[in-house]
């Protein structure tokens, strides 16, 4: 799993094509304010290990929102990290149950609507801490 993090002031999305169609419709537009953005590229090799990988992506996520000070986080599936890709309903069951998880101890978590391309802006500040990526 490779996750690229990114804290912003601002992070808005619009929803544009539907990519993969086993998943929920989506449309509109959402913007976030002082947001942990975590973008999660499930590999291939993760789909033997999901608690594992869960367990991995929630400390990452809690560690680089803690160096933020902040308890918004928002999940966005990016298959643009690793030439490794899992099958989408694996990446979609460990994002869904990060964002149980992290929710169960406080955080406000939301999720990018799943198999969709959409339309960034992003404004993130210019700290060490706010470009964050791992190699889970």
């Amino acid at each position: 799993m490779k996750v690229l993090m990114l804290f912003a002031d601002e992070f808005s999305y619009t929803v544009t094509t539907k990519t993969l169609q086993d998943f929920e419709d989506a449309s509109g537009s959402k913007t976030f304010n002082d947001v942990l953005v975590a973008f999660v590229q499930v590999e291939k090799e993760d789909e033997e290990e999901v608690s594992k990988k869960v367990k991995k992506l929630i400390k990452s996520i809690k560690w680089a929102a803690g160096k933020n000070k902040t308890k918004n986080v928002l999940l966005h599936s990016f298959a643009h990290l690793s030439l490794s890709k899992a099958e989408p309903k694996i990446t979609k069951e460990i994002l869904d149950k990060a964002e149980k998880r992290l929710k169960n101890v406080g955080f406000q978590v939301e999720q990018t609507p799943f198999g969709y391309f959409l339309d960034l802006k992003l404004s993130a500040p210019g700290v060490s801490q706010a470009r964050i990526f791992q190699d889970l």
